[in-house]
């Protein structure tokens, strides 16, 4: 789910090894794999420009063989070079069974705040918006429960650096707003995590109050300004900006678990400004010339000035650690090429956009699986940059796959161990009936860990992914395997502690009937 993830392709491992952890001190996890949805066949829509060192049949294999090992259901892909659209295609079905082409409509989620900002960038070039005037100057409305926030800066809500954060401020977990408006009057109450420009936290209302600038600027609704001044230059023709609830026409995704796909209806949450753009691969494949253009869309038309594009690339000077830029980030990870990307993470959609500087190669992958511990959408990306270096690229399942892998095990551990402690637990009471019953009541400790995550488990996450959690139910449709993983056993810790105390009560009254040769498992 979004709440959960770091703006980043590469948090697989970090998630997964935070999985095991939970896993290995709870004793937990998970049910038999369910069976997957999706048939894996692919369409024919294509778009098809020769560049040298590209060969698109070999696009076709590693995505066939990526399908076939994972069982992803399905995908849109781009691929530009420069100003040109090299390659488009669409792959698999929905969970409807519809065919999905590289004109098939999907949300891509976070890759919406690179068009955000783009329409910043747009004000800004007019001389109507400054970057470094607080934001309160263009929205009246704007004030945080935190005095500090009278000094957040336009240019701090773009570089995700105006001291808002999901530690302070838990997004998802708050009462959701109804448009931009009271986007902006929810954050009356908030605090900040940090002095603006001081510290980058990735924090989707940061976007929210940059769209309702676009808005109170430009006098016209966002969506509305996006789609005469940014979609319609660039001819993004199926491209719209939309809320969770009004994207019901889209192509219908999955949620990952124990390595299939389940399908899933998307959850109705607040999604302007961060995440409503709705697109498909054919038009990605345009604003991505764009970028490479210096503003200009491929007709030709400068929609916003070479500057503002350098600007929305660029990382901020301070902090000095930040890699995000204004819906971009520059990503370099020592291997392969220097990246200047976003990635998008609905719980349902996942989608990756990604610039090659140094070669010119621009990337897109639209899945219709949802985030999870790593997204089916960041390993296909990693394989088609590789492709476009000249290099095979690997074809491998994602790290999330192994974690609920992990998960499982540990919830058939906790049944186990749950069983027995029921099996067994005359023999517990009986051979505690002397003692006094507060230190029995000690040695039931244990079992009540698992019961006390599932009470505290929102918490639990905001604290591992950094204050980014959301209600229960997102949280199962984010990572579905850590909530039956934690849910087994707090049912079997519950059953446990109250089996074991009913004995317990009648061994003190002594009407308990001593068990031979059963071993006390306390």
């Amino acid at each position: 789910m979004t709440p959960l993830p770091a703006p980043t392709t590469r948090t697989g491992v970090r998630r997964a090894c935070a999985a095991g952890l939970l896993g290995a001190a709870l004793l937990l996890s998970a049910v038999p794999p369910a069976q997957a949805a999706a048939a894996i066949t692919a369409t024919t829509t294509t778009t098809t420009t020769p560049v040298a060192g590209l060969d698109p049949a070999a696009v076709d294999r590693f995505i066939s063989a990526y399908r076939a090992k994972t069982s992803q259901p399905g995908l849109e892909i781009a691929l530009t070079h420069g100003d040109k659209v090299v390659y488009t295609k669409g792959y698999g079905e929905d969970s409807t069974g519809a065919h999905i082409t590289d004109t098939t409509r999907m949300p891509v989620a976070s890759l919406s705040k690179s068009f955000t900002a783009t329409a910043v960038m747009q004000l800004v070039d007019e001389g109507k918006v400054d970057l470094d005037a607080p934001v309160d100057h263009y929205v009246s409305d704007f004030r945080l429960g935190d005095p500090r926030g009278a000094d957040i800066t336009v240019r701090e809500l773009l570089n995700q650096t105006s001291g808002m954060a999901d530690s302070a401020f838990p997004d998802l977990r708050e009462p959701q707003a109804h448009d931009l408006k009271s986007a902006v009057t929810r954050l009356h109450g908030a605090q900040l995590a940090a002095e603006p420009g001081t510290e980058f936290n990735y924090h989707n209302p940061n976007y929210q109050v940059a769209a309702r600038v676009v808005e109170e600027v430009s006098g016209r609704p966002f969506a509305t300004y996006l789609h005469d001044h940014v979609f319609a230059p660039i001819g993004m023709d199926s491209t719209t900006v939309n809320t969770s609830r009004d994207a019901k026409d889209v192509t219908h995704g999955y949620v990952r678990a124990y390595g299939k796909a389940l399908a899933a209806d998307e959850p109705d949450w607040f999604i302007g400004g961060s995440h409503g753009v709705i697109t498909t691969a054919a038009d990605l494949a345009k604003w991505l010339v764009t970028q490479y253009d210096n503003g200009k869309a491929p007709d030709g038309r400068q929609v916003v000035s070479a500057d503002a594009v350098r600007t929305t690339h660029t990382p901020p000077a301070a902090p000095s650690d930040s890699e995000y830029a204004m819906g971009w980030q520059r990503e370099d990870y020592h291997k392969g090429p220097v990246r200047t990307a976003h990635n998008g993470e609905l719980f349902t959609y996942t989608a990756e956009q990604i610039l090659l500087p140094e070669s010119g190669w621009g990337i897109v992958v639209m899945s219709d699986t949802g985030l999870s511990v790593e997204n089916d959408s960041a390993v296909i990306a990693d394989g088609l940059v590789a492709l476009t270096q000249g290099q095979t690229p690997e074809v491998r399942r994602p790290s999330g796959v192994y974690a609920d892998w992990v998960l499982a095990a540990f919830t058939l551990l906790a049944l186990a161990l749950g069983v027995l402690g029921v099996v067994r637990s005359r023999r517990w009471a009986n051979r505690r009936a002397v003692r006094p019953i507060w230190r029995a009541a000690l040695r039931l400790g244990p079992c009540a860990l698992p019961v006390a995550a599932l009470a505290l488990l929102r918490e639990l996450v905001g604290f591992v992914f950094a204050g980014r959690s959301g209600t229960y139910s997102q949280i199962a449709h984010n990572w579905l395997a850590l909530v039956v993983f934690i849910g087994t056993a707090a049912l079997c810790g519950a059953v446990v502690i109250g089996t074991r105390t009913v004995r317990l009560v009648a061994a003190h009254r002594g009407r308990a009937v001593p068990a031979s040769g059963a071993l006390d498992i306390a």
